[in-house]
């Protein structure tokens, strides 16, 4: 019989491929070369190191990692060693759009900004530096988009070039994949020598990779007063991460921004297709189910002397209250897995309705472009 080893922290996993195969549910740190030397297929999340020491000697056909990452399997040697992989590109896209509005409303609500008077660099623009760019857009602001890779093969569109605009955007996040060679290395990228270019009171974001910055000049920085503040997702070394960088950013949070039950439920539902495909199970078209209902899904907002920038804030707002991962992380570093492992129930935008009193039109179309499914006037 078909045997798959899958990380005990995927949700919605439990039951889908049982029908078809032995599944051996274990911690993503318990995944060793012992446990898979019989084993078929694996499916992981970012814990799970998928290298040669892991591998070798195993009789494993596929990994599919149900994460939008891939650098924790060493692709290379799969590929020569004949190991199908795949990972879920776009699975948490929503999710991490979410994050970075929630950012975007804290601004606007705590710091007083008006975010059509600001403008944001979006370095990546994959799946989810895309939706961040509509997003921004549909706020109003002035958007650069930064990828030199997709540059050289799109000629048909414009993007910027980060040194070009790090001295102008108001705010720079990076929606990038871990590269640490060749002319697309994310590794570092951002140094000392751009966070010194960036304006004194911008803010920096990072919810895509950790080394993508360099903790220790991004410390340097804030110490000096170089930026005015950094929300930080993601960390060099986690969960061992650096507690002076903590102590100076505005926003830290345990690597959770992609974390929504949505995205979570697409990850693991691309993992078992894949699967699926690959061994012939006849459930290429299986869909995760039992996801929760968030607590509050009616949103009203009376528009009565707020401008839509507020209206705005105050929705996205109510579906994430980012400020509690903030708290729960700073409570307890050591919990910095557990909090991944334990996050409670966050729904994306599209799992609410809002209701507005006295908004107008123009109002509804752009809470709709932000990706509320449903916006009604009263």
């Amino acid at each position: 019989m078909l045997k798959i080893v899958a990380d005990n922290k995927i949700p919605f996993l439990d039951g889908a491929l049982e029908p078809y195969a032995d599944v051996c549910y274990l911690p993503g740190g318990d995944i060793s070369s012992d446990v898979l030397k019989d084993t078929d297929a694996l499916i992981t999340r970012t814990r799970t190191k998928c290298n040669e020491s892991t591998l070798s000697g195993s009789k494993l056909k596929m990994i599919t990692s149900a994460t939008i990452g891939f650098d924790h399997i060493d692709t290379a040697w799969c590929e020569q060693n004949g190991i199908e992989w795949t990972n879920a590109p776009g699975c948490n896209s929503e999710s991490v759009k979410q994050y970075v509005g929630a950012v975007l409303a804290l601004l606007v609500l705590e710091k007083g900004w008006q975010l059509k008077e600001k403008s944001i660099a979006i370095v990546g623009v994959g799946n989810v530096g895309s939706k961040v760019s509509t997003m921004a857009s549909a706020l109003g602001m002035t958007v650069y988009e930064v990828d030199p890779p997709r540059a050289r093969r799109e000629k048909d569109k414009y993007f910027y070039q980060l040194h070009d605009v790090v001295h102008k955007a108001d705010i720079i996040t990076f929606h990038t994949p871990l590269t640490r060679d060749g002319d697309e290395r994310t590794y570092h990228l951002a140094n000392e020598g751009l966070l010194l270019k960036m304006k004194s009171d911008a803010v920096l974001i990072n919810s895509s990779r950790g080394e993508v910055v360099d903790g220790n000049a991004l410390k340097k920085t804030l110490q000096n007063k170089g930026i005015g503040n950094a929300v930080l997702d993601v960390w060099e070394n986690e969960p061992n991460i650096d507690t002076d960088l903590l102590n100076l950013v505005w926003i830290a949070t345990p690597h959770i921004a992609g974390y929504s039950q949505d995205g979570k439920a697409k990850g693991t539902q691309m993992s078992v297709q894949a699967i699926s495909r690959y061994f012939n199970l006849g459930i290429d078209d299986w869909e995760a189910t039992g996801i929760p209902e968030p607590e509050e899904k009616l949103i009203t907002i009376d528009c009565d002397h707020l401008s839509d920038g507020k209206v705005a804030a105050l929705a996205m707002l109510h579906t994430y209250h980012l400020m509690s991962d903030d708290a729960a992380l700073r409570t307890d570093l050591a919990k910095f897995e557990y909090l991944r492992g334990a996050y409670p129930v966050r729904r994306e935008f599209s799992a609410y309705q809002i209701d507005l009193i006295n908004g107008s039109e123009g109002l509804k179309e752009k809470l709709l472009k932000l990706g509320f499914s449903k916006v009604v006037l009263k």
